[in-house]
């Protein structure tokens, strides 16, 4: 009897707490059971590519898998031996080149899994081990690898997460300019930082149940939002262009024995079509990420290069014209300060013209003693000097120029020579293109259009672009820049095409701080007759010193390739050149 009671006691509260948890609680704890099953996967989105103005990958991102065990699981992993009743009714079994596993646990896991990972087993195992639920085995694992492991029958062990990897398929080109991404996938130096935004996805997700085992039930999924990827971002850099400037600067550094040599290819209209330097860094390495593009960060001082400024405001003045006569000599005093041209040579009759083409410091301080200070340093700004290219790299700079009433007796001349303010390449180039844009100066460009997950492709608008000095003005410097490039015709020339340029060699602060390095650059347009290109090589330190014999030779040979590459037609013979002397 007391047994009876004590089981009808029991009964009694069983059928009121089934009664409670169906009637009263039922929906509530069929939502927890619900939520107890639900899990929520990430869908990554993958981060839009790089590319250059031909549609060339110059950094994409691949699917790759991570490969994920659960210790916890493996500990009790049992394998299935061929021939036996239970591999007949699952339907598959383990083994190792055609032998049963021969382990269990960990163990068995391990070695089935390691060679096609291409781990060490005893490692593998150990990983295994324990009594935790997550352990990462192993990254960017490719799909083709990630099928081999789903055909290992162990998913209740080993699972695998959809991610990408970044790769940059050209390496060293263009490596610095690129940067690279963090172990997440953000953007952290180069383009791949400036564009982030761009670049990155929206991740989508999936809502389904799971069993005990974390395996998916089929047919669960109750919200699914697929992921959006990054936009494509495309650049007006020319691969094959870009290819060959590397090359060529590398080759300059080693031949004229150079501490290092850069360069910038830009259409007239601000288009770049490559910037390079002789250092060598794979795109999305360490080095990569902690090192920038030098034509954008490195500061010199343009020498004679800056020339062409102050001729073009003597111009557009109306000071003078390029062909007014004068008697140049060797040296000048002026306030108490003495200036000299780079070689000495007995009174000269140049003119305007031949002032520039024999690049005489001398000679502009004379034609510019009308020129006010004020307007110096107008048209230096005016041409882009202190002011950085828009381009937006990271870690580039605006260049270097003081107020005009801040400069000294000497600084408010050595600034019509060069001398007295810094500038990029990037900027050294801009110059050049504004005589070859009839005078006005472009927005430089660097990004193209971005192309985003529907393939709609917008271009970069082309704002920006601002008139320095009238179209005959800049027509006359051009004229004046010729001549520059025909002093030079024995070593730096494009067989049947003319050239406009302008030669640069300048003082620099060596490893010491003191003024014992050089930079020699050159700014070349050409074809002269029908400007298409503008083309700046530096070099620090180059055997020869001068800019026209050490940069203008590897300005030519640049020159030659775009000439051939975009088969420009060839120029009509020169009849309009301004005297030179008289």
């Amino acid at each position: 009897m007391a047994v009876v009671i004590v089981f009808a006691v029991i009964a009694s509260i069983s059928v009121a707490q089934l009664a409670r948890i169906q009637l009263l609680d039922g929906s509530s704890t069929a939502q927890a059971a619900t939520n107890s099953r639900t899990a929520k996967a990430v869908l990554t989105a993958q981060r839009g590519s790089i590319v250059d103005t031909n549609g060339n990958v110059l950094a994409q991102s691949v699917e790759r898998y991570m490969i994920i065990g659960d210790p916890l699981v493996a500990s009790t992993f049992e394998p299935v031996d061929c021939g036996t009743t239970k591999a007949k009714n699952y339907g598959y079994c383990h083994s190792i080149d055609g032998q049963n596993v021969g382990e269990t646990g960990p163990a068995a896991v391990a070695r089935l899994l390691a060679p096609v990972l291409g781990l060490n087993a005893m490692e593998l195992g150990a990983k295994l081990t324990g009594t935790n639920r997550y352990v990462i085995l192993a990254k960017d694992v490719e799909p083709a690898v990630k099928r081999q492991i789903d055909q290992l029958h162990i998913s209740s062990v080993v699972s695998a997460k959809n991610t990408s990897q970044r790769t940059y398929p050209n390496g060293t080109l263009l490596g610095a300019l690129l940067g690279g991404v963090d172990d997440s996938g953000t953007g952290v130096s180069g383009l791949e930082q400036m564009e982030n935004d761009t670049l990155t996805g929206t991740d989508g997700y999936q809502i389904y149940q799971q069993g005990n085992l974390g395996q998916k039930i089929p047919g669960t999924q109750t919200q699914s939002v697929d992921p959006v990827n990054g936009s494509t971002v495309k650049l007006t850099v020319d691969r094959d262009v870009q290819w060959f400037v590397e090359n060529t600067m590398v080759e300059a550094k080693k031949q004229y024995n150079a501490k290092w040599a850069m360069a910038v290819v830009s259409d007239v209209n601000g288009n770049i079509l490559a910037l390079a330097d002789s250092d060598q860094y794979e795109a999305g390495s360490t080095e990569a990420k902690l090192n920038t593009s030098r034509v954008g960060t490195y500061l010199f001082e343009p020498g004679s290069t800056g020339k062409v400024i102050a001729m073009s405001g003597l111009l557009q003045e109306g000071l003078h014209k390029a062909s007014d006569q004068f008697t140049v000599p060797s040296t000048i005093t002026e306030d108490g300060q003495t200036y000299k041209d780079s070689h000495e040579h007995g009174t000269s009759k140049w003119t305007l013209a031949g002032i520039l083409q024999n690049s005489s410091n001398v000679g502009m301080i004379m034609a510019s003693k009308n020129l006010s200070d004020a307007k110096r340093y107008e048209y230096l700004t005016k041409f882009g000097v202190g002011h950085t290219s828009g381009l937006g790299l990271p870690g580039e700079s605006a260049g270097w120029l003081s107020p005009a009433d801040k400069w000294d007796r000497r600084t408010r001349n050595t600034v019509l020579f060069g001398q007295g303010y810094s500038v990029t390449a990037l900027q050294l180039t801009n110059i050049g293109a504004t005589i070859a844009n009839k005078g006005v100066r472009p927005q430089q460009k660097l990004i193209k259009s971005t192309i985003d997950a529907n393939g709609k492709e917008i271009a970069t608008p082309s704002d920006g672009a601002t008139r320095v000095v009238d179209e005959g003005v800049a027509n006359e410097m051009l004229n004046a820049m010729e001549s520059v490039a025909e002093n030079y015709s024995k070593t730096v020339s494009v067989p049947g095409y003319r050239v406009a340029a302008k030669t640069g060699t300048a003082e620099v602060a060596g490893d010491s701080g003191a003024l014992t390095s050089i930079v020699a650059d050159w700014v070349g347009i050409l074809p002269a007759d029908n400007p298409q290109f503008v083309v700046t090589v530096v070099m620090k330190d180059p055997t020869g010193t001068y800019g026209g014999v050490t940069a203008g030779p590897v300005f030519a040979k640049i020159a030659q390739f775009l000439m051939q590459k975009y088969e420009v037609d060839p120029s009509s013979p020169r009849t309009d050149a301004i005297p030179t002397e008289w």
